[in-house]
């Protein structure tokens, strides 16, 4: 089943700035081969439920292990089964609706 996933990773205990681990994670979710957009407070991801959810704990598997003693996650997920649509297509739905 394919998902599209808006995903906050918040390490605590870390300090003021976390984009140190922002870019870990970004970088595990592009080794994970997820279609992926960073935006200003977290990271929409699309692909395969099973392989976003594993990349996802890799991500908190390597924050943990470069220092991070605690992690606060927000998930959102979404999922269609009548028919395939992107996060691009999402966009362009909207965008279309804007030009009227």
């Amino acid at each position: 089943m394919k998902v599209i996933v808006d995903l906050c990773v918040v390490p605590l205990g870390v300090g003021v700035s976390v984009s140190k681990y922002v870019a870990m994670c970004q970088n595990i979710l592009e080794d994970a081969g997820l279609k992926i957009r960073l935006h200003a407070y977290g990271t929409n991801i699309e692909g395969e439920y099973d392989q976003v959810f594993a990349a996802i704990r890799r991500c908190h598997e390597e924050i943990h292990a470069a220092g991070a003693p605690r992690i606060s996650t927000t998930i959102k997920l979404g999922s269609r089964v009548d028919r395939e649509q992107t996060m691009v297509d999402k966009l362009k739905s909207v965008e279309a609706k804007l030009e009227k």
